[in-house]
C-alpha cells in the first residue's frame, strides 16, 4: 500500500513514516502544504495522511484541490479538538479523522478500514484523467464539475472508460451500445460521439475523447507535449 504523509512537524512526520514502512506501506512525505498539494493531486496514493495546519497552503485547501479530480481516500490531523474543525473536515471531504496526539495504532487500523474501502469504492468508480464516473449513482463529473448525460450517452462513455486507451470501431460501439448491427448509412455513432464530446471535452480544454481516423474512437488522457 502506499501513503502520502503530509505533516509539517517532523517528528511526527518521521515517527508516522518509520512505523508505516515497517509495517511493509510504501511512504511518501510532504513536509508544506504546496509540495504536499502537488504529490496529493498528480501521484496516485492509496490512502493520504493529512494535518490541518500547514505552511504554504493549509489542509482545507488541499482538499478541496483533491476532491476537484480525484477520490482518494483523506484521513486529516488536527492538534486542535473542536467540533467545528472536524465537521469542516468531513464537509470538505475527508474520510476520516484524528486528533493529536493520538495512538499509532489507531492510526494503522484507520488506514487500513479506508483502503479496504477505497479498495471497493474502485470497482464502481471509473476514471480517465480528471473524469470521473460513478456506476452506482449514474453520476459523471469532471474537474469536479457535474456533466448530465442521455442514458446512451452515459453507456458510451462507460464502455469507452472500461476500455480506455483501446480504439473501439463504429461496429463495435454500435453493437455494445445500440445492440445493432452497424449500417455504414448510419450516422448514430457520430452523432452520440459528438454530443458526448461537446459535454465530456469541449467545456474543459483538454480532450479525452479522441478520433482515430479510420479506424474507431477512443477515450484516454494523452500527454500534453
Amino acid at each position: 500500500m502506499k501513503v502520502l504523509i503530509i505533516e509539517d512537524e517532523r517528528k511526527i512526520a518521521d515517527y508516522l513514516c518509520q512505523g508505516l514502512t515497517e509495517q511493509g506501506w510504501t511512504v511518501d512525505v510532504a513536509h508544506d502544504g504546496i509540495d504536499g498539494q502537488h504529490l496529493a493531486v498528480h501521484y496516485d496514493f492509496d490512502v493520504i495522511v493529512l494535518d490541518v495546519m500547514l505552511p504554504g497552503l493549509n489542509g482545507f485547501d488541499i482538499l478541496r484541490s483533491l476532491r476537484a479530480v480525484k477520490g482518494t481516500p483523506v484521513i486529516m490531523l488536527t492538534a486542535r479538538d473542536g467540533v467545528e474543525d472536524r465537521v469542516r473536515g468531513l464537509r470538505e471531504g475527508a474520510d476520516d479523522y484524528l486528533v493529536k496526539p493520538f495512538s499509532f495504532i489507531e492510526l494503522q487500523a484507520r488506514l487500513q478500514a479506508l483502503t479496504r474501502r477505497g479498495r471497493a469504492q474502485e470497482q464502481t468508480l471509473l476514471r480517465v484523467g480528471d473524469l470521473a464516473i460513478d456506476l452506482i449513482r449514474r453520476k459523471v463529473t469532471r474537474a469536479g464539475q457535474r456533466i448530465d448525460l442521455t442514458a446512451k450517452e452515459f453507456a458510451l462513455l462507460e464502455l469507452l472508460a472500461r476500455r480506455q486507451g483501446e480504439i473501439l470501431s463504429k461496429t463495435a460501439i454500435a453493437e455494445l451500445v445500440w445492440d445493432m448491427n452497424f449500417d455504414s448509412n448510419t450516422n448514430v455513432v457520430e452523432v452520440a460521439v459528438k454530443r458526448l464530446r461537446a459535454k465530456v471535452d469541449l467545456p474543459f480544454g483538454t480532450p479525452l475523447l479522441h478520433t482515430i481516423r479510420g479506424m474507431g474512437y477512443t477515450l484516454e488522457e494523452r500527454d500534453a507535449s
